[in-house]
C-alpha cells in the first residue's frame, strides 16, 4: 500500500494538493486529527487492494501538535506499514496574502493579536514536523499550475494517456454548446444527410448516413487531421495529470454529421488505446 500523509502550514496548499492526490489515483481524507491516523491505517491495510494508494492530510485545524505527530508515526511503524510524509510550506507572507485574498480566518487567529503573529506561532508549532517530511514543497512563488506539477514529477501520475476517460459527444449547435467542453470540433461544413430525403429521418449511427458522410474526401481529411490532433494532445493531458477530455463535435441539430464523426472518432481513439466513451446528446430531440 501507497501511504501518503500530508501536512503543512495553513494556506500552503493542502486542499488542492488533496484533489490533485485524487486525480494521480490516491483515495485522500481531509482534515484527519493525527491521533486517528493509525486507525485509518489499519482500516485500509485490512481492504488491501481497494485502497492501495491513500492520502490522509492533517494540520492545525484538527489540533496537530509536534508530539500527537510524532506518536501516530511510532503507532503506524508498530503496524508494519510503510509510508512517506509530505510537507507543504509557503512564506509568511504569501500566506497573509493568501488569506486576505480569500477572506478566511486562519485556524489560529483568534489567539493571537494578528495575522502575522498567528502564522508565525504556527510556523514554530510545526517546526519538528517539517524536520521528520521526507518531502517538503514550497508554493511560495508557484504560479497556478505550479503545486499540480510539483505533486506530479515527485509523485509520479502512474497514468498514461490510454488511462484517461476520453469522453466525445456529439451535439447540435441549435441546442447550445455542452458547458463542459475542454474542446469543441464544428462540422456544419460538411454536407448534410438532412437535405437526402431517404437519411433525413436516420441518424449518424446508421450505415447509410456514415457512408454518406464519408463519402466526401474533406470528411476523411478532417477526421485524419482530427485524430492527429487528439493523438498530439491527449498525452500532454495526461502528463498535466488531467483524468479526462471531452471532446464536443457539433452540427446543425445533431442528429447526423456530429454524430457519425463522432463514432467514427472513438473507434479510432480506441484502436490506439485510449479508454474512450461516445454519447450522443441530441440525437433523439425532434
Amino acid at each position: 500500500m501507497n501511504f501518503l500523509i500530508v501536512s503543512g502550514m495553513s494556506g500552503a496548499g493542502k486542499s488542492r494538493a488533496a484533489v490533485v492526490l485524487e486525480d494521480l489515483g490516491y483515495y485522500s481524507v481531509e482534515n484527519l486529527p493525527a491521533q486517528i491516523l493509525p486507525e485509518q491505517v489499519q482500516f485500509c491495510m485490512a481492504n488491501h487492494g481497494e485502497y492501495d494508494k491513500v492520502a490522509m492530510l492533517t494540520d492545525v485545524r484538527s489540533g496537530l501538535t509536534a508530539e500527537s505527530y510524532v506518536q501516530t508515526l511510532k503507532r503506524i511503524d508498530e503496524l508494519g506499514c510503510s509510508y512517506s510524509t509530505l510537507f507543504l510550506d509557503a512564506d509568511t507572507q504569501t500566506i497573509i496574502k493568501r488569506y486576505k485574498e480569500t477572506r478566511r480566518e486562519h485556524p489560529l487567529q483568534k489567539d493571537y493579536k494578528t495575522l502575522q503573529d498567528a502564522v508565525e506561532a504556527e510556523r514554530q508549532q510545526l517546526a519538528p514536523i517539517r524536520a521528520l517530511a521526507n518531502e517538503i514543497i514550497d508554493t511560495s512563488a508557484m504560479p497556478r499550475t505550479g503545486l499540480q506539477d510539483a505533486l506530479i514529477a515527485t509523485y509520479g501520475s502512474g497514468k498514461t494517456a490510454g488511462e484517461m476517460t476520453v469522453t466525445i459527444m456529439s451535439f447540435g449547435y441549435k441546442y447550445g454548446i455542452p458547458l463542459d467542453a475542454d474542446l469543441v470540433i464544428d462540422v456544419r461544413m460538411l454536407p448534410n444527410p438532412y437535405y437526402v430525403e431517404e437519411l433525413r429521418h436516420k441518424t449518424g449511427e446508421d450505415r447509410e448516413v456514415a457512408e454518406y458522410v464519408f463519402s466526401f474526401p474533406q470528411a476523411q481529411t478532417l477526421m485524419d487531421r482530427l485524430e492527429d490532433l487528439l493523438k498530439c494532445m491527449l498525452p500532454l493531458c495526461a502528463e498535466a495529470g488531467r483524468s479526462g477530455v471531452s471532446v464536443c463535435i457539433g452540427c446543425t441539430g445533431g442528429h447526423h454529421r456530429s454524430v457519425a464523426v463522432s463514432v467514427e472518432l472513438g473507434k479510432r481513439l480506441t484502436e490506439n488505446g485510449y479508454h474512450t466513451v461516445v454519447h450522443h446528446r441530441d440525437m433523439r430531440q425532434e
